[in-house]
């Protein structure tokens, strides 16, 4: 039995839950979500929690239940709670700044970088070496934030660039720290 498949999910106050032939259709005070699975997996709404079973032991049915398990929950927490992913910027002169619904970029290359939010994502700059993405699809949040670490990766010898917030990198030596030669 998958160990995360078997647990039911609990539904927050105000979190609807509607199954209907393969799709799950979740609405909270956050907004809605629909999400896609297998119909061979059997979703049900039992006093007040979602519960996932499978109906075979097969290989397919046992990879299927703890991905839907954990999609539906994804959802429940996204239009409960929401999920948000922060950024840092490291580097002398390295910035970010609003521009009306975009950020506007400064990050060492010869011209400033625009990003726009996508539809269901908002994004802020609370400091300006500072970016918060912030959503109810984690899925879409976690894109977008690693699309915008893309720009501009920390780099291996100095750690400049954007990084995830309390991202931990493993500086390389430069020519200095080579010993013998």
């Amino acid at each position: 039995m998958s160990r995360i498949g078997k647990l039911p999910i609990p539904i927050p106050a105000g979190v609807t839950v509607e199954i209907k032939a393969g799709r799950a259709t979740v609405k909270g005070p956050k907004g809605q979500l629909t999400v896609d699975f297998d119909p061979d997996i059997a979703v049900k709404v039992e006093e007040g929690q979602v519960v996932v079973t499978r109906p075979t032991d097969n290989r397919r049915h046992r990879s299927l239940h703890g991905l839907t398990r954990a999609l539906l929950a994804n959802a429940i927490e996204g239009v409960s709670q929401g999920f948000v992913k922060e950024l840092e910027i490291k580097g002398i002169g390295y910035r970010a700044k609003m521009q009306g619904d975009k950020i506007e970029l400064s990050i060492g290359f010869s011209h400033p970088v625009f990003i726009s939010a996508p539809e269901g994502i908002t994004l802020e700059v609370p400091e300006p070496t500072k970016i918060r993405v912030s959503g109810i699809d984690k899925q879409k949040v976690g894109q977008v934030a690693a699309n915008i670490r893309a720009i501009r990766p920390p780099d291996a010898y100095h750690g400049k660039g954007i990084r995830y917030a309390g991202e931990v990198l493993r500086l390389k030596p430069g020519k200095a720290g080579v010993t013998g030669g």
